[in-house]
């Protein structure tokens, strides 16, 4: 995780916008700007800059935002929940969806559904996440006004508001990936129905669907997961243009806002925070293996 911090910090001092433009503006005097840069630090080595970050950092402090005053951990605190829910309620579409359509796909190999579904999986990952989301915002948003188009902080005081509001985001977002595991799940089954237990299974007149749901799955579970490992780091980076699109006021925005006024600790703090989801849902999808493969757990 310090590893991307590092990284991101040193990128960051390649970016050509000056900070303290945002902070004074236009009119302002060469003795101004320079007292700026030294209130901010910049003044400074970039080696002592890093030094000072890395060690505040080691001890959970992210600093404050160069522009409001409000510390990191404050901000992105306040903008963590919508963000991961439209993540986690992408994620569940997506799963959802994908394992159903992969499955079907795969007890229909070789005809016309099974081509359908491939065909739709093959454009869901051909479109772009934020490009679905336009269409869907100028559709049902504005066109039918089935769905608010921007975020409302009122709209989203209960649970259902909340629901109502983040429906079209988490579809939008989830495109992408729910067509990407509709792809691997169809693969993984079909690898597993014609493993010899399966037919061995069928030809002794077990259910069909009961071979499929309580023994063919859980073995063809483990691609997918694996799978949604990669996605979800695709739906917070898809998140920043889906949040963008909704004005919804998530980590995505705030992100984007820090990199364009070269905001540099809520940057940072914005990379760290990210980075520790994706790794710690990484590590639970990993430990999930053990429960799906009785094997990996006596490994």
């Amino acid at each position: 995780m310090f590893m991307v911090g590092t990284l991101v910090f040193f990128m960051m001092q390649l970016n050509p916008v000056d900070p303290t433009a945002f902070l004074l503006g236009d009119d302002t005097t060469d003795e101004t700007v320079e007292r700026a840069r030294e209130d901010l630090g910049l003044n400074r080595p970039v080696l002592t800059q890093y030094g000072d970050w890395i060690s505040s950092a080691a001890q959970g402090d992210l600093g404050v935002s160069w522009f409001n005053g409000e510390e990191v951990t404050t901000l992105l605190r306040q903008r963590a929940s919508k963000t991961l829910t439209v993540a986690l309620g992408s994620m569940l579409i997506a799963v959802t969806l994908g394992v159903t359509l992969g499955i079907f796909a795969a007890i229909k190999a070789g005809r016309w559904q099974d081509r359908l579904v491939t065909v739709v999986s093959s454009l869901g990952i051909a479109v772009p996440n934020f490009w679905v989301a336009i269409i869907l915002a100028a559709v049902f948003a504005v066109k039918l006004r089935w769905f608010p188009a921007i975020w409302s902080s009122s709209r989203t005081e209960t649970l259902w508001g909340w629901i109502y509001t983040i429906i079209l985001p988490c579809v939008a977002l989830g495109t992408a990936a729910s067509a990407a595991i509709a792809r691997q799940a169809r693969s993984a089954m079909i690898g597993v129905l014609q493993q010899d237990y399966i037919r061995t299974a069928l030809a002794k007149g077990l259910p069909v669907r009961r071979v499929i749901f309580r023994h063919a799955m859980r073995n063809a579970a483990i691609p997918v997961v694996t799978l949604m490992g990669f996605q979800l780091s695709a739906l917070i980076g898809g998140s920043i243009f889906v949040e963008f699109i909704f004005n919804i006021p998530g980590l995505g925005t705030l992100g984007v806002q820090a990199v364009q006024r070269n905001n540099m600790p809520v940057t940072l703090g914005f990379v760290m925070v990210t980075t520790l989801v994706v790794v710690i849902a990484n590590i639970l999808l990993d430990m999930s293996y053990a429960w799906l493969n009785p094997k990996v757990r006596r490994s």
